[in-house]
């Protein structure tokens, strides 16, 4: 973290909780910065009202969402008060299911495979909250793994942390510019073990404690009982995509993904998942623990979302790219179809590749992100 940055600003810090954002406070206090600290509520409301289910089946509730938030804020004003800060909730309960929740199972029913957390990134953390509060501030600091930085051109670019495991610029790379420009990430270039170093040292009441798994803010709700809130379950057939042959049931295409390998239920595999009928809801597997049919080469994305603004005419050829949450990048080279839409070329085979997902483009040196496109192959 650059302290210029930061000096005589106004700085916003959405506390978790979790060990991450612990530290962001701590930082940003050792160098003279006081924060006003926010946690962002997303958890059930006091009253039972019925949630309607945004897509129109299941029978959604708020009483049925279980998460940690009171564990959280009891984490959160333990560091508030050791280091003297104010804490406020922000309620972005109706935010995060009205416009977070639509866009999760809207996606899934069609049968593609959104990310609940880009969303997120996009829309609460630096969206409803930013309407709420944060549009009071001139910085937005979070405990994302990530970095930025500034061209000899005034332009603020997302950039990726040192930590490959936890780099998260996959995850703000549908940020608009303004959002960006507001985003400040103290820890992000920190290795994880660092951060929990700096928090056991300090003896933060949260140095211990485990990161949280899965989507951002389900707390303890699983991901299939989330989706099945919503969708409900529908029996279908899993058919062997070489054989036709049916080799068992699965109880809505919404629960799965292609790629996937485990949760099928099936014996004599491994199975992966390579095809989705959405109409007649049947999934297709292929065996083995890499065919080809399960990987791609090549492949077509849309509606390139770029970060910085003004946005160049067009991404560069020769890029790195991810489609998913991993360590793991790829090379590769872009054919520009115009309208935001590219071509992505691997120079190895990319397993999982899935409608819905996001590709995102980095550029040669996987250092700087130029933002993100959804992927339509199918």
């Amino acid at each position: 973290m650059n302290i210029e940055e930061v000096k005589n600003k106004r700085v916003s810090l959405l506390l978790s909780g979790g060990v991450d954002s612990a530290v962001v406070l701590h930082e940003l206090v050792s160098q003279g910065v006081k924060p006003d600290c926010f946690y962002i509520k997303i958890g059930p409301t006091d009253s039972p009202t019925p949630n309607p289910s945004p897509v129109g089946r299941g029978s959604g509730s708020e009483t049925d969402w279980d998460c940690s938030m009171e564990e959280d804020l009891e984490m959160a004003t333990a560091l508030c008060h050791r280091y003297g800060v104010s804490l406020e909730v922000v309620d972005c309960h109706r935010d995060y299911w009205d416009e977070v929740t639509r866009y999760t199972m809207e996606s899934v029913r069609a049968g593609r495979t959104p990310n609940p957390d880009v969303m997120c990134n996009r829309l609460i953390k630096f969206g409803a909250f930013d309407r709420k509060r944060g549009h009071e501030y001139d910085l937005i600091a979070t405990g994302h793994y990530a970095q930025t930085e500034i061209d000899d051109d005034g332009v603020k670019w997302l950039c990726t942390s040192p930590d490959p495991v936890k780099d998260q610029t996959d995850f703000l790379a549908q940020l608009y510019d303004w959002q960006l420009r507001k985003a400040l990430f103290p820890i992000g270039h920190m290795r994880k073990e660092e951060v929990r170093a700096i928090a056991e040292r300090e003896h933060l009441v949260n140095a211990r404690r485990k990161d949280s798994q899965g989507i951002c803010f389900l707390g303890k709700l699983n991901y299939n009982d989330y989706v099945r809130l919503y969708l409900g379950e529908k029996e279908g057939d899993i058919i062997d995509i070489e054989t036709g042959k049916v080799l068992g049931k699965h109880k809505g295409h919404w629960f799965h993904t292609i790629g996937q390998r485990k949760g099928l239920g099936l014996g004599g595999g491994p199975w992966n998942v390579v095809k989705k009928d959405v109409e007649q809801n049947i999934l297709y597997v292929i065996k083995g623990y890499a065919p080809i049919k399960a990987h791609r080469m090549e492949f077509p994305i849309k509606d390139f979302h770029w970060l910085n603004s003004p946005a160049p005419k067009s991404l560069p050829r020769e890029v790195t790219f991810k489609v998913r949450h991993t360590p793991d990048y790829f090379y590769g080279t872009l054919d520009d179809l115009g309208d935001g839409r590219y071509y992505v070329h691997s120079d190895r085979w990319v397993q999982g590749v899935a409608p819905g997902q996001f590709c995102v483009i980095y550029d040669h040196d996987f250092h700087r992100c130029f933002g993100s496109g959804e992927i339509t192959v199918e």
